[in-house]
């Protein structure tokens, strides 16, 4: 756990309840996402299960060993069947969790993305979160708590994660990618290690952004348009370029860029409510380049 990156008051409070053999039912790992919850989890869930019963895991114990080989006894993992957990995966879950523990004192189960959970599935788990058996440990991660029933989140010990610090994933990216991410790059990462991740691949599309930003002022609108036509083709990654964009306008400190801003915010709003797609980027492009030249838009 000392290895992993950021959330230090966590790794203290999870520590702290091994220690003190304070281990409660249920827990709620709940941040935004990339943040490492589920590593967290995961090596939670390894030391409560390592048989020398210190605060961090030994490694080469048995238990240890199997959880390292993916394939301990008393530890499942559950997640999404396709975009959703559904009951059938929570039915299944409670019968083993009826099965007492094989190799270790305890049996654990992290829900990941646990908000996918159908209404069905929640109302299923709720019967195991009220009368849980006295060996059982369960974790929930979650990016948006707000999807889980209020009688789930009641009978859990919530453990928020805060975004990691811009230096740490720095010298994260440094390390392990031999990566320099600019200022801009980490400001998109919003503290989420897995974006940080993700923006070495999609590095192109980022300058590209940048360029396009630049030449606002500096082009007629067919000319524009026609630099903007590579996001006709990243529909599968363009949250995460409008988001980049949202930082290259508000950094711009220029007052029509920064203006150009709630346009953005719209398409995203439009993109996730299945609006055509082709349409809202050309909309988004149009009224951008309009805001930025709205002096020549007069004339």
């Amino acid at each position: 756990m000392e290895e992993l990156i950021g959330n230090d008051k966590v790794k203290e409070t999870l520590k702290n309840m091994v220690k003190n053999q304070k281990v409660a039912h249920s827990y709620l790992f709940s941040g935004i996402e990339g943040i490492g919850k589920t590593l967290f989890a995961r090596e939670f869930a390894k030391t409560l299960l390592c048989e020398e019963q210190k605060e961090m895991p030994c490694g080469k114990c048995r238990s240890c060993r199997s959880f390292a080989e993916n394939n301990h006894p008393d530890f499942m993992q559950i997640e999404p069947d396709g975009k959703a957990i559904k009951i059938e995966q929570i039915r299944y879950m409670q019968e083993k969790i009826a099965e007492k523990p094989i190799q270790s004192n305890f049996k654990i189960y992290i829900l990941k993305d646990a908000d996918t959970m159908t209404r069905e599935a929640q109302n299923s788990l709720l019967k195991t979160l009220e009368e849980p058996p006295m060996y059982a440990r369960m974790i929930l991660v979650t990016s948006n708590e707000n999807k889980l029933l209020n009688t789930i989140k009641s009978r859990c010990i919530k453990i928020p994660f805060l975004p990691i610090e811009m230096e740490k994933i720095k010298k994260y990216m440094q390390k392990n990618f031999s990566m320099e991410l600019s200022e801009n790059e980490l400001t998109v990462c919003a503290g989420s290690i897995g974006k940080a991740i993700g923006v070495q691949e999609l590095l192109a599309q980022y300058r590209q952004i940048e360029g396009m930003i630049q030449n606002l002022d500096k082009q007629d609108l067919l000319s524009s348009l026609k630099e903007s036509e590579f996001l006709h083709k990243e529909k599968d990654n363009i949250l995460e370029l409008l988001d980049y964009m949202l930082v290259i306008l508000y950094k711009s400190k220029d007052r029509a860029k920064i203006n150009a801003i709630h346009y953005v915010e719209d398409t995203k709003q439009r993109i996730l409510a299945n609006s055509n797609y082709d349409m809202a980027i050309d909309y988004l492009w149009i009224r951008v380049w309009e805001e930025v030249n709205e002096k020549y838009n007069r004339c």
